[in-house]
């Protein structure tokens, strides 16, 4: 019963949280939200003390249950695991705890922390790591179903869905993980928690306090027989047969061993210290003289049903083929419906990026500092963008961390989905009325690429969409008040959303772009 309980809470979490990262709307965080925020590194950057006390007091009373229920890449393994137990079942065996590295990891890992080499931190923190794998594999997928649905919605006049445009936000953060996913598996489907037992550092934090737990699996040795049926189906190798002990620092409480075990030597109970073993025992009623009354407990399982595996597979072909099908149509809509020329004459060029002597990162994040000690690039932020105004950046010394560009949006007043999402405290949480105050950049007039010089036109596109009225057209000529009019930017009254370089119709370059401040300020 308490595996059930473990895998169902665990099934619930996984699910909860892929959807976190694939919902595109930002509305399911207003329910789910919490899950996010739960999670130990994320608390602890975020300096929520009451999340770290809880997590800290769980895994005292009840072992690393977090790891084998609230962390999503530690739920992820165990499916990869048991997939892998259906190509070979009782395939794991014992081995000792590589303490070196596990301890080498974390010592590298704390430090990368403290001095603010974000890269690193979010190449090894598991909730982020699992983060991308979603964002960047699963939800392109997730995106041309939606498309499919709205594409068959718009043809019955319905709007319960809308289409949204697929596109690789970075390709560096694409590839590691892609990586990270063909490790993880790896690893898995071969050892089961090895990443999370040699890699991981908040399973290194978290095994360190488990070993003090209240409850915990004990071995009974007087009961055991030696079949080896635990250690064989323990993903984290921590039963030693020989020694009649268990590591329960790699222990993550899954109860695999328990329901294995065919004599009752293994229960989820206290440990006592017992003087005439100089070993531990479990806290449970002392047998009669006799004995318990034997149980033949052979034949638990139940017989197959005759035509379940063929009826299974038969529904997952349907399926398959009717979402392969919903795809190439929503793949088919999105492509019919791209806009690749202006009236069907001039080609539209794809604007691209400036070069900026300093990023751009969002409102709340109150500059590249706290944004760089804080974030986890876990791309929650990203993936609820409306805007496609925020995308993981290439820089090494802040790889996959979030900042923005603005070719293919611009940042909206009064949009703060960012700011609401961030389980670390790297966005903090701000109002409509915050973000219209707060100055992350200013914009930059670039004379060369204007289009009342450069095609002598009309234009003051960057000045009718500024939402502050940071930008005023005046004559180009001083002396010709009938000139064709340029603009001027107040800097002071500019809060960097980048309208005006979204806005300009000069391609590929914009006239004028957004460059980063270090530290953001209210105006």
């Amino acid at each position: 019963m308490l595996r059930k309980i473990r895998i169902a809470l665990a099934a619930v979490f996984l699910a909860c949280i892929t959807l976190l990262f694939l919902d595109f709307t930002g509305t399911v965080h207003a329910w789910l939200g919490w899950m996010a925020k739960v999670q130990f590194l994320s608390a602890v950057l975020a300096l929520n003390v009451g999340i770290v006390l809880f997590l800290i007091v769980l895994t005292l009373v009840f072992g690393r249950v977090y790891c084998s229920v609230i962390c999503p890449l530690g739920v992820f393994q165990d499916v990869v695991a048991w997939l892998g137990k259906k190509r070979k079942r009782n395939r794991y065996a014992y081995s000792p705890a590589k303490a070196w590295l596990r301890y080498g990891v974390l010592a590298v890992f704390v430090v990368a922390l403290v001095a603010g080499v974000g890269s690193f931190v979010a190449l090894l923190a598991p909730y982020s790591a699992y983060g991308r794998i979603v964002q960047n594999l699963l939800s392109p997928f997730y995106s041309w179903g939606n498309n499919a649905l709205a594409y068959l919605a718009e043809r019955a006049d319905s709007y319960a869905f809308y289409e949204t445009e697929v596109w690789m936000r970075s390709l560096p953060t694409f590839l590691i993980a892609l990586f990270t996913f063909i490790i993880i598996v790896v690893l898995a489907w071969r050892g089961g928690r090895t990443y999370c037992n040699t890699i991981c550092p908040v399973g290194t934090v978290l095994g360190f306090l488990a070993r003090f737990s209240w409850l915990k699996p004990v071995l009974d040795a007087d009961k055991c027989v030696d079949c080896k049926l635990c250690s064989r189906n323990c993903k984290a190798a921590c039963i030693d047969l020989a020694q009649h002990r268990i590591d329960y620092s790699r222990c993550v409480a899954c109860m695999d061993c328990i329901d294995k075990c065919k004599k009752g030597a293994i229960r989820y109970g206290r440990s006592l210290p017992n003087p005439s073993k100089g070993g531990a025992k479990l806290d449970t009623p002392t047998p009669p003289k006799g004995g318990f009354p034997k149980s033949d407990k052979t034949n638990l399982t139940s017989p197959p049903r005759e035509g379940l595996g063929e009826a299974s597979g038969l529904g997952e072909a349907r399926r398959s083929f009717l979402v392969g099908t919903g795809l190439a149509v929503g793949a088919l809509a999105v492509k019919a419906q791209e806009k690749k020329v202006d009236g069907g004459l001039a080609v539209i060029l794809d604007k691209q990026p400036p070069h900026r002597s300093t990023r751009i990162v969002p409102p709340g994040a109150q500059g590249l500092r706290h944004m760089a000690q804080h974030c986890t690039a876990c791309q929650l932020c990203v993936a609820v963008c409306p805007t496609g105004v925020l995308r993981p950046s290439m820089d090494l010394n802040t790889l996959m961390q979030p900042e923005a560009s603005y070719e293919r949006g611009y940042c909206r007043p009064e949009c703060t989905k960012c700011s609401e999402v961030c389980p670390a405290g790297a966005i903090l949480k701000i109002t409509t009325a915050d973000k219209s105050a707060i100055q992350i950049g200013h914009a930059v007039w670039v004379k060369e690429n204007c289009i009342p010089l450069t095609d002598g036109q009309e234009c003051g596109n960057c000045a009718r969409h500024c939402p502050t009225e940071a930008i005023t057209m005046v004559p180009s000529d001083p002396a010709d008040e009938h000139s064709l009019k340029i603009p001027v930017i107040n800097t002071e009254r500019c809060i960097g959303c980048g309208a005006c370089e979204n806005l300009c119709p000069a391609r590929p370059f914009s006239a004028i772009y957004v460059e980063g401040h270090e530290r953001h300020r209210m105006i």
